[in-house]
């Protein structure tokens, strides 16, 4: 379909929580979500929330088998999971670098919990219950949070742990 603009940190869009979507398997829930997925392989994302395009509702889509943005991250099934709620097993966390692509060009290191179910429908409004750990669990907390109004900066313990792409990792 088309190749969205993708909201950049400050746009008051992506601070804002989503809104649930309440009818499945429309002509407009489907093109919202195709015009989702040709915008993230454009941009080589491991996910994209609905509100990065400038679409408040509860969308997001993540998925590849292999990304140049995470050489060394294991592949993640290409998903579509509406109104998500994601439940936390245990209490062990993980620190790693994660990109954004509303915040170009930067990375930082952010925690997460790594292990998580996560319940929600497809477009068509199945039911998805899945429990996840490592990469996969961490793009689904990331996506997840944009539902809610929150960008990965927001969850850094120490800003020093954020920087450029290029200074962070010259040979990525």
């Amino acid at each position: 379909m088309a190749i969205k603009r993708v909201l950049k940190m400050g746009d008051p869009v992506l601070y804002r929580k989503a809104e649930p979507v309440e009818q499945f398997d429309t002509p407009e829930l489907q093109a919202l979500i195709t015009d989702m997925f040709d915008t993230m392989a454009a941009l080589n994302g491991a996910g994209l929330a609905a509100p990065q395009i400038g679409v408040s509702m509860r969308v997001v889509i993540f998925g590849f088998e292999t990304n140049p943005r995470y050489p060394d991250a294991e592949p993640v099934p290409q998903t579509v999971l509406i109104n998500p709620v994601i439940e936390v097993i245990g209490e062990e966390t993980e620190e790693d670098w994660e990109g954004c692509l509303s915040v170009p060009g930067l990375r930082g290191l952010v925690t997460r919990f790594a292990n998580i179910r996560y319940r929600g429908h497809n477009q068509q409004g199945e039911p998805i219950d899945r429990t996840v750990s490592g990469f996969h669990a961490r793009v689904v907390q990331h996506e997840c949070d944009h539902l809610d109004g929150i960008l990965y900066p927001m969850r850094l313990k120490d800003i020093r742990h954020m920087g450029f792409e290029e200074a962070l990792f010259p040979d990525l």
